[in-house]
C-alpha cells in the first residue's frame, strides 16, 4: 500500500524530467489566484498591523522552482507596497516553505537567490521588508506551527493528495475493491462503495486541514487555497486507470465546488468563505490556446506525459519498482496521444479564500 509520506515527492532537480521544469501549469494556477493572494493579504496586514507576518506556503514543492519565487516575491512586493502607504518601514516577514520530507528542498533553496531581484522588479519604490525563510518538511495533516502564530496561509496544488490510501479500499492487503483501477474510474468499473471511500477520505482529511490551520492562524487571519476538482456533481467524470493493477490505488480526490463548500459550511465557527471560484487549465500544462482544438498532438501527449510522470513516479516506483517506469510512461504516452486525438482535455481547478473568525 502506498505511503504518502514515505513514498511521495516530485522528481527533484531542475532538468529535464523534473518537476521543477514541468511546473508550468502551476504557474498559471499562481497567476489565476494572484488577485485574491493580493486581497487576502492586504485586509490581513491593514486589519492586525502585524511587526512580524508569517506567511506559510503548504505543498511549496507543487510551486517548485520558478513557481515558489513568483508567489513569495509577490508577497514581498505587497508587503512593501503596503509599509510604504502606512509609513511603517521595520516590518518583517516570516515565510515557511512547506513540504512531504522527501522533496528536494535544496532545489528549493537554490531558487531563492533571485527572489530579491524578482521583488525588487515588482516594487518600483522603497526598500523591500525583512524577509527570513525556513523549510518544514512534514505533512500538512498533522500541526505544523504553535497555536495563533501564521497570518496567512497559502497552499497551490495540493489538496486534492489524500494522506493515504482510503481504508477500506484494499481488502486482503493485496487485492482492491476497485479491481483493476487505481482511481475511480466509470459507473461499470467502479463501485459506488469505492466512491464513498475516497469521499469519505476527501471529508476527514479537508475537515482536519481546516481544523489543524484554525488553531495556528491567528485571530482575523486568513487562506488562500488552489486545488484539482471537477465542474460536474457527478463524482465519475474523475478518471486515472491502468490495467493489471489490484493492489495498487492512488490517495488523490477531485472534489465538487459543492464538496468544498459543504464541508467548510460544517466547519461554519471556523471560518468564512469569502471566496471560492472554478476554472479550467488545458491538461499540456505548455498550451496556452483557446478552444476545444489540439494544434500539435506529437508535443503535447509528451509534455503531458512528463509533466505527470514528474509528480506520479515515486509513488509508482514504491510499489512496483523503478524498472517498469521507461515502459510505462511510454505506453502511457501513445494512449494519451490518441485520447487527444479524439478530444482537448483540460483540468478543473478550485481557487478559494478563507478567514477565520
Amino acid at each position: 500500500m502506498v505511503n504518502i509520506e514515505r513514498d511521495f515527492h516530485m522528481a527533484s532537480g531542475e532538468g529535464e524530467g523534473s518537476y521543477a521544469k514541468y511546473s508550468r501549469r502551476q504557474t498559471i494556477v499562481i497567476h489565476e489566484t494572484k488577485p485574491v493572494v493580493e486581497k487576502a493579504t492586504i485586509e490581513v496586514y491593514r486589519a492586525l498591523l502585524p511587526k512580524t507576518m508569517v506567511i506559510a506556503d503548504l505543498g511549496c514543492s507543487s510551486s517548485s522552482g520558478p513557481n515558489t519565487m513568483l508567489f513569495m516575491s509577490h508577497i514581498i512586493g505587497i508587503i512593501a507596497d503596503l509599509c510604504s502607504k502606512l509609513d511603517e518601514h521595520d516590518a518583517v516577514e516570516l515565510q515557511f516553505l512547506n513540504d512531504l520530507p522527501g522533496n528536494d528542498f535544496n532545489q528549493l533553496f537554490r531558487s531563492l537567490e533571485n527572489i530579491k531581484n524578482s521583488a525588487t522588479a515588482d516594487h518600483k519604490g522603497g526598500r523591500l521588508p525583512s524577509y527570513y525563510i525556513s523549510g518544514l518538511p512534514k505533512s500538512y495533516y498533522s500541526r505544523l506551527f504553535p497555536r495563533h502564530s501564521v497570518h496567512l496561509f497559502h497552499s497551490s496544488y495540493c489538496l486534492h493528495w489524500r494522506s493515504q490510501v482510503p481504508e477500506g479500499l484494499v481488502t486482503s492487503g493485496k487485492s482492491s475493491l476497485d479491481e483493476e483501477n487505481i482511481y475511480i474510474r466509470s459507473k461499470s468499473n467502479t463501485t459506488p462503495l469505492v466512491v464513498k471511500l475516497f469521499q469519505e477520505q476527501f471529508r476527514k482529511n479537508l475537515s482536519l486541514f481546516l481544523e489543524l490551520r484554525h488553531e495556528e492562524l491567528v485571530e482575523g487571519g486568513q487562506m488562500v487555497l488552489a486545488l484539482l476538482g471537477r465542474k460536474d456533481e457527478d463524482v465519475y467524470n474523475g478518471i486515472v486507470n491502468k490495467e493489471k493493477v489490484k493492489s495498487f490505488n492512488l490517495p488523490v480526490y477531485g472534489p465538487s465546488v459543492d464538496e468544498v463548500k459543504e464541508i467548510i459550511l460544517q466547519q461554519s465557527n471556523m471560518f468564512d468563505l469569502d471566496h471560492i471560484k472554478l476554472f479550467e487549465a488545458n491538461w499540456d500544462p505548455f498550451d496556452d490556446s483557446e478552444g476545444d482544438v489540439v494544434h500539435d498532438i506529437s508535443s503535447s501527449s509528451l509534455n503531458i506525459t512528463t509533466g505527470i510522470r514528474t509528480v506520479l513516479e515515486s509513488i509508482i516506483a514504491s510499489h512496483f519498482g523503478e524498472t517498469i517506469l521507461d515502459e510505462l510512461f511510454q505506453e502511457f504516452w501513445c494512449v494519451v496521444a490518441k485520447h487527444l486525438a479524439r478530444e482537448k482535455t483540460k483540468y478543473a481547478v478550485i481557487v478559494m479564500s478563507l478567514k477565520k473568525i
